[in-house]
């Protein structure tokens, strides 16, 4: 029997659409690996979170494979691609509603010139912090 694909990428559009149809802002938290192209210096503990919304993103493109678009950092233009296996989660700034997900296999470690790159002395700026408590994410497997 054929293996089916995957419904991560299909959730993970739906909730961007979901989140924009409502006024809301889609943020993604990633578990960073080689292939996982972002700005090293905002990475923290192996982990990023990307605001996605169309305010902050240019030629945003949510494939089956990988999440590409382009997004400014400190006024720069960079070009972002996140393997959609890389998502741990996928949820709305303003009230945390929106899921998470298991990173299939272990995320691959990042080699150290890449950890030293992410040690800088710039913080990057945090996020707000959803009024109403903890987002609640739910699990899926």
């Amino acid at each position: 029997m054929e293996q089916l694909p995957s419904t991560k990428p299909y959730l993970l559009r739906a909730l961007w659409e979901w989140c924009c149809d409502n006024g809301f802002t889609p943020y993604i938290a990633v578990q960073v690996d080689e292939r996982t192209r972002v700005p090293r210096e905002f990475v923290r503990d192996g982990q990023i979170v990307l605001n996605i919304g169309p305010g902050a993103t240019n030629k945003l493109q949510i494939g089956n494979e990988l999440i590409e678009f382009q997004a400014r950092f400190g006024g720069t233009a960079r070009e972002l691609s996140v393997p959609v296996e890389q998502v741990s989660a996928i949820y709305s700034r303003e009230n945390g509603a929106g899921m998470a997900f298991e990173i299939d296999g272990e995320a691959l470690p990042l080699g150290d010139e890449v950890a030293a790159e992410a040690a800088v002395d710039e913080p990057p700026p945090e996020p707000p912090r959803p009024e109403g408590g903890r987002p609640r994410l739910q699990r899926i497997k």
